[in-house]
């Protein structure tokens, strides 16, 4: 008559199989058996592929679970994460002069536009220079201030933004240039 182990001794630290004059034991899932058939190890799920989060994979007994940097929402999928907004949902320091612009991770507050003599502002990102000033005769007419966001990662070279003149003032001209911000020489024109 056959001896059932597992339930006599059970030799096994997690699940007993009997079989017929002997025993096996086997591991839940997210852990292995060690060498001696009996004992049963924490596998570490992290160690055998990169891709199992999106950031940072943190292993835990019989099983792992993924972490986002700050800034960040792990999605339902439990491995990607989202860039909290926090201009969206209003968790933001900036004054009320100043505007709230969302960046991967964090959020920056922008201080308002200011016109610089002879300019005087039109609007909250428009500083005009009027045509009866002597000093405005070899100025721009407008100046139109953007803010927008460039993700990093991105291929190059690429378009960032394109601005096209129009014909509406007859005997007008226009220069395009990169006034500052290129010292290092990373954007061109074309």
């Amino acid at each position: 008559t056959d001896v059932n182990e597992c339930t006599s001794e059970n030799p096994c630290t997690q699940t007993c199989v009997n079989t017929y004059g002997s025993f096996l034991c086997r591991c839940e899932p997210g852990y292995e058996l060690e060498a001696d058939g009996v004992n049963c190890s924490d596998m570490d799920e992290c160690s055998f592929s990169e891709f199992l989060c999106q950031h940072e994979c943190v292993n835990a007994p019989g099983s792992y679970y993924c972490i986002c940097p700050s800034g960040y929402n792990l999605l339902d999928d439990s491995r990607s994460c989202q860039d909290i907004n926090e201009c969206e949902i209003r968790n933001f320091t900036c004054t009320p002069q100043q505007t709230c612009f969302n960046i991967p991770g964090e959020y920056k507050c922008l201080d308002p536009v200011r016109c610089e003599e002879p300019y005087i502002q039109i609007n909250e990102n428009r500083c005009m220079c009027p045509a009866e000033n002597a000093g405005c005769r070899d100025q721009p007419f407008t100046i139109l201030y953007r803010v927008m966001d460039m993700v990093s990662g991105r291929s190059v070279p690429s378009d960032i933004f394109q601005m096209q003149a129009t014909t509406r003032y007859p005997g007008a001209y226009y220069i395009f240039q990169i006034k500052s911000g290129n010292e290092g020489r990373e954007f061109y024109m074309r």
